[in-house]
């Protein structure tokens, strides 16, 4: 089967989306819920036919001269599909619960842009080459711009216009010459093992300014000072923040350099320069500094918004240290920050639904009316600041031993430092909403005993508490069977 397949299901169910559009909504949604259990399936045949060794490739489609637009699979990238492809369902149905508790409008656009963005993240996790990988990243940014300016309000549409401005004039201004120089030196856009410019004779000096281009160029990746769009499209629905930031664009952004530091650099070359410890530095200030500022946030999702930010310079540190286990580290903190960080978005959106809740200040003693949602939140947090039982624990590991194997420890103590700070800035929220006073004074009445009365619970709709159920349950699922996963992120050929 054509990786191009993959392609089908979020471009095809776009007509049933508009046909049925609001008056049909329940077919209008059974339709994605269907197209996203398909891509689902095609995926997992990737990855079934990849497991008995076949080579997957498409056909090529000529574009610039004798490059040309391919897809392939290989173990990166059917990484990213799987996740993306699971989690499409997922958001689906928490998207069913959320905008319609929430009253949103202009449903039918937000999932006809959900669909195309899905689309061009299959694009980027099965692109064969650099130009393949730019167009569905471009891609992936067009059609995401809708949904940020979703709300429609001044503050909605001045945040799509940072976030616009700041992605594509990245894209164009630094990414685009970093793709051009490559071509340029090595003659071919291709990802192969071992990296095409290992053996084209860059300077030190150059290979840094390259490598440079790359990290800032990829704004999705959210290096300082390239974040600031991030927190910006926090203005829109809970849904869109979840695709911001666990299944399409700051996940394809990582992924892009991960990609271009295995396959285009290739980790023995970076490892045998110096070009990366000048990069190293401004990852390891993003992963601190947003977290300190996270602490300052009271607004959940801002909060959350800035701890995405540190979390992404995790992975753009693994990048950069070109070592196996640090790489293998930052995909697979691609999957463990993707379950950890939904959820916790997830949950937001449920709070905001449920109990009209925003600020963290409000939500003393809320576990006691949304015991599910905060007890996922907990779950979320423990992954993201990498604690068992939940799964972040190993892929902090990993990133953690290829720290090691550099022997600088200043990075092992960035990392340290910044689990110090999730501690600080998250779990207090869940332990808050089991144990604090509750400011609400239907929970704070007494009965004549002193005991609290009973208190009814209020939880979001089925279908956004299942959601959060789902992607809470995968956090401690692989924490305890992590297996799988690294089998097929072990199958990288890294040389």
């Amino acid at each position: 089967m054509s990786p191009v397949w993959t392609l089908l299901p979020p471009l095809l169910v776009i007509p049933f989306i508009i046909g049925f559009g609001e008056r049909f909504r329940n077919l209008r949604e059974a339709s994605i819920i269907i197209a996203g259990i398909w891509l689902l399936y095609l995926n997992n045949q990737l990855y079934s036919q990849f497991v008995a060794g076949e080579a997957i490739t498409s056909g090529e489609l000529p574009l610039l001269s004798y490059y040309s637009l391919k897809l392939s699979v290989e173990p990166m990238g059917l990484v990213f599909g799987l996740l993306a492809s699971f989690l499409w369902v997922v958001t689906t149905v928490y998207s069913i619960g959320y905008m319609r508790g929430h009253d949103e409008k202009n449903q039918t656009r937000f999932y006809v842009c959900f669909s195309l963005a899905i689309a061009g993240v299959m694009g980027a996790a099965y692109a064969d080459n650099l130009l393949t990988l730019f167009v569905a990243y471009e891609a992936i940014t067009i059609a995401t711009f809708p949904l940020v300016t979703h709300p429609g309000t001044d503050k909605a549409r001045n945040a799509g216009r940072l976030y616009l401005m700041l992605l594509m004039s990245g894209s164009i201004a630094l990414l685009l010459p970093a793709i051009i120089w490559v071509a340029t030196a090595a003659n071919t856009l291709d990802f192969v093992p071992g990296g095409v410019l290992a053996d084209v004779g860059l300077s030190q000096s150059a290979t840094a300014v390259m490598l440079a281009l790359f990290v800032f160029g990829t704004g999705k990746a959210a290096i300082m000072p390239m974040h600031r769009w991030l927190p910006a499209a926090m203005v829109a629905p809970t849904p869109v923040s979840a695709l911001l930031h666990a299944v399409a664009v700051v996940k394809t952004g990582v992924f892009v350099l991960l990609k271009v530091v295995t396959y285009t650099f290739g980790i023995d070359m970076l490892s045998t320069t110096e070009a990366a410890q000048f990069i190293l530095p401004v990852a390891a200030f993003t992963v601190v500094a947003s977290s300190l500022i996270a602490f300052t946030k009271d607004n959940l999702k801002a909060r959350l918004a800035y701890s995405t930010i540190s979390q992404l310079s995790y992975i753009i540190m693994a990048a950069l240290l070109a070592t196996t286990m640090s790489v293998t580290g930052g995909v697979f903190h691609i999957v463990t920050h993707a379950f950890g960080k939904i959820t916790l978005f997830f949950c937001a959106g449920a709070i905001m639904v449920a109990s009209h809740k925003t600020e963290i200040s409000q939500m003393k003693g809320l576990g006691r009316t949304m015991p599910i949602t905060m007890g996922a939140f907990f779950i979320g947090a423990l992954s993201i600041i990498g604690l068992p039982p939940a799964a972040g624990m190993w892929s902090k590991l990993f990133i953690a031993g290829g720290s090691l194997e550099t022997n600088n420890l200043i990075w092992i103590g960035v990392l340290m430092l910044s689990t110090v700070l999730n501690i600080a800035y998250l779990l207090p929220i869940a332990i808050n909403a089991f144990f604090a006073q509750s400011d609400d004074p239907k929970i704070q009445a007494k009965t004549q005993s002193g005991r609290p009365m009973a208190v009814e619970w209020n939880e979001a709709p089925f279908a956004s508490l299942w959601a959060i159920v789902v992607t809470s349950s995968v956090c401690i699922l692989l924490f305890l069977f992590p297996q799988p996963l690294m089998s097929l992120i072990g199958s990288i050929q890294w040389r």
